[in-house]
């Protein structure tokens, strides 16, 4: 489901990443900047999403220091390092694991 805004709490659970951590990515990374909404709430766009989801593929899947992950990502933004899912599949079963584990909750 494409929204315009997500809360950095969807963000966590879409990226399987404490809020904490986004906060933390967030004075590390330049390229990752959420909007405030008047209410002081972090909001965060689809791009915003995607810097997110390739920054936990390199920190936590590839293992990277967050050194060697500003280098990786200001070498090559958009491709990870190896071969992997494109960030928007990852994203979309993403969405789909959280509504799963949602619905295995509820029985």
């Amino acid at each position: 489901m494409k929204k315009l805004y997500y809360s950095i709490g969807e963000v966590s659970k879409l990226a399987d990443v404490k809020p904490h951590v986004l906060r933390y990515w967030e004075s590390l990374f330049p390229e990752l900047k959420p909007q405030k909404n008047k209410a002081g709430k972090r909001t965060y766009t689809e791009q915003d999403l995607e810097v997110v989801l390739r920054l936990k593929d390199l920190i936590k899947d590839q293992k990277f220091s967050t050194a060697g992950a500003r280098k990786a990502y200001k070498k090559n933004p958009g491709e990870p390092e190896v071969a992997s899912l494109p960030v928007g599949v990852r994203r979309e079963l993403s969405e789909i694991r959280l509504f799963l584990q949602t619905l295995h909750d509820q029985l």
